[in-house]
């Protein structure tokens, strides 16, 4: 103990040695190497940078890709990343148009992307941000407007029209998992890379340094503070390596979620790592700020994958939602079968919506109340907008006066937590202040804007984890701050529920 306090207490001199002195300079430097590549990408990208490029670079443009790598180098030198070791060859544009660059961590995975010269895809406000902007402008990115509601079309298509162009283009590098995870595992890849239907260099990227100050994801240290940590490092090391052109096969180019999958699992066996079905919106999902945040053993998060597999988006199921609660209030609550869900729903039976429709079936009768299904999907659809599920979901089972009892209380509130058993005595009695054995939801949302922490006073003390969804303890991300999201904890693999989301 003795001297863990000594190391602990060394470290913490250090860092603040570190602070006072390597890491104003190092700061100073990357910045004046950000300065000086600004004239040349400013000159260079004075024309449209949308314009096809011509069949054989000018020389003025080899020679600014040149001098930008080197300066571009030595700002990542002087930032402590000495050595960038890379493995493997990079394809030419002409066998390879697009590189998939996995796991996504930190956005000094950037790295790859100035040692490349790779476009991107980014958001279209990006451009407009003084210095970065003209120096991302230079390599050609594929912008992505968020206001322009075709966006997604439009990217994809003009990732087509870049892959297909015979190597005219500039490579794009694409992070297919759409988001930052802690590099324990693969997480589902996103299809926008592999609907063109060509070949793809899959890219792997590795960190291995005794203390991860890289890695940058929902939970933990901000953008500021990994970069202080990191620059505080006497030294950083990274790993690029270029794995062998994949080219898909017929039924690939046909589908390119089994395209999608089939790259991951060769990234995955390069990296020694696992894959999950996580999706980036699970992950969202799970760490959604809310007054109900999900408990760590919840199983919306198989909800959520098995609605996607019935080919049903839940981002944009919400504008449906009030039409699926009507549906359900008319019903009041009497229980169906699995084709009348088929129907309910709109979509065929099948072994997915059995899956689905077991979740559901608390009883074991093969029936379930499609009200529960309305409270789950509105948590999928909105994580952080507790008090919109609580009010659709009174407005199905309150009585003509909008009242509803414990019983149903904690039925809607079992189902939005995703677990199987939810004792609510203490939190339905401290609602009904009159103890008239009912509530209304001005009720429930005066006792949550006064107790706004109320769901860890009342439920999650009290709660227990259902036994047929078992959970091993989760394992410690790199840096010790970021969610765990590795197969072990995802419920990947393991036979499909068959009780009411447990």
């Amino acid at each position: 103990m003795l001297a863990h306090s000594f190391w602990k207490t060394l470290k913490k001199e250090q860092m603040a040695f570190m602070t006072l002195t390597l890491f104003p300079i190092r700061l100073l430097l990357v910045l004046i190497a950000m300065l000086l590549a600004w004239p040349f990408t400013f000159f260079a990208t004075l024309g449209s940078s949308e314009r096809e490029p011509e069949p054989s670079p000018a020389s003025w443009r080899k020679v600014v890709d040149v001098l930008l790598k080197a300066i571009m180098r030595t700002m990542w030198f002087a930032g402590g990343f000495h050595w960038v070791v890379v493995k493997g060859q990079q394809a030419p544009p002409s066998e390879a148009a697009i590189l998939t660059l996995a796991p996504h961590s930190s956005y000094f995975d950037a790295i790859a992307v100035t040692m490349t010269m790779s476009s991107i895809v980014m958001k279209a406000e990006s451009r407009n941000i003084p210095i970065w902007g003209t120096l991302i402008k230079y390599i050609r990115p594929v912008f992505v407007s968020r206001s322009d509601q075709d966006s997604r079309r439009k990217t994809v298509e003009e990732i087509r029209r870049r892959a297909q162009s015979n190597g005219k283009w500039p490579q794009i590098m694409i992070f297919p998992e759409g988001t930052c995870t802690n590099r324990t595992c693969l997480i589902t890849f996103k299809p926008g890379a592999f609907i063109p239907g060509v070949p793809v260099q899959p890219v792997v990227l590795r960190y291995p340094n005794k203390l991860d100050t890289i890695t940058w994801t929902w939970q933990g240290p901000g953008a500021l503070k990994i970069l202080w940590l990191t620059l505080c490092q006497f030294h950083n090391r990274v790993e690029i390596e270029f794995l062998p052109v994949y080219s898909p096969s017929d039924e690939e180019k046909k589908d390119p979620a089994l395209y999608a999958s089939n790259v991951r699992r060769v990234m995955a066996e390069a990296l020694g790592v696992s894959v999950t079905d996580y999706t980036y919106d699970d992950c969202q999902l799970a760490l959604a700020e809310g007054q109900l945040r999900l408990p760590a053993d919840t199983c919306l998060l198989e909800f959520a994958r098995l609605v996607r597999g019935l080919g049903l988006k839940p981002e944009t199921l919400e504008k449906d939602l009030d039409k699926y609660s009507d549906r359900a209030q008319t019903q009041g609550g009497r229980r169906v079968g699995l084709p009348e869900f088929a129907e309910y729903l709109g979509v065929p039976v099948s072994d997915t919506l059995q899956d689905l429709f077991s979740l559901f079936d608390e009883s074991g009768d093969d029936t379930m109340d499609p009200r529960e299904y309305v409270v789950a999907l509105s948590v999928v659809c909105r994580p952080s907008r507790t008090l919109d599920t609580i009010q659709l979901a009174f407005r199905m089972y309150g009585s003509q006066d909008g009242c509803i009892d414990e019983g149903a209380l904690s039925s809607i509130l079992k189902t939005a937590l995703g677990v199987a058993e939810l004792t609510v005595t203490d939190l339905f009695r401290a609602i009904d202040e009159e103890e008239t054995g009912r509530i209304t939801f001005a009720d429930f949302r005066r006792f949550a804007e006064a107790f706004p922490d109320f769901a860890e006073e009342y439920l999650y003390p009290d709660q227990t984890r259902p036994e047929s969804c078992p959970q091993t303890p989760p394992a410690p991300a790199p840096n010790g701050f970021c969610a765990d999201f590795s197969p072990e904890n995802s419920g990947v693999g393991r036979k499909p529920f068959r009780k009411k989301l447990d």
